[in-house]
């Protein structure tokens, strides 16, 4: 199974989602490629906001091999889930989907932790909320690993 976290920039959010999740999927031993990016180019080549590689670091999880990089139409074909941080960034996927697949692939990620909610996590970026970013991605992760692993018809296991 291939997963790709995005966010807005690429440098706060879906890079703490793909290295929690990475981590995740290592302990468990799981299949399972996990990527990142983000719906704007603003960041394309940076790393992670400081304040993310921080909040990862205390967190045992090193995120410092990521660069930011920018959604393209070709990640819909490239990965299986496609988990957005939230509706305006979940809408910007999905302008740039081809057909109804493209969009059956797009999901909200915290719904995997409160179902048909369509919450989105908070972006830390202005006020620093990192951590409580970070325990919220961490959350959802585990409930999305669960989910799948669960689904005893699941393609991915």
């Amino acid at each position: 199974m291939k997963i790709l976290m995005v966010c807005l920039g690429n440098i706060c959010r879906s890079p703490l989602a793909e290295g929690i999740l990475s981590n995740k999927i290592n302990e468990k031993q799981l299949p399972w490629i996990v990527d990142s990016a983000g719906t704007s180019s603003w960041h394309i080549g940076n790393l992670p906001d400081s304040r993310s590689i921080e909040i990862a670091k205390k967190n045992r999880i090193d995120i410092t091999n990521q660069r930011a990089r920018q959604f393209t139409k070709s990640d819909f074909d490239e990965f299986d889930l496609i988990l957005a941080m939230d509706s305006s960034n979940y809408n910007s996927i999905c302008s740039l989907a081809k057909n109804e697949n493209d969009v059956s692939k797009v999901k909200l990620l915290l719904n995997y932790l409160n179902p048909g909610m369509n919450g989105g996590v908070p972006d830390p970026y202005h006020d620093g909320t990192f951590a409580e970013v970070f325990h919220l991605i961490n959350s959802a992760c585990e409930k999305l690993i669960e989910d799948i692993t669960s689904n005893k018809l699941n393609k991915y296991e």
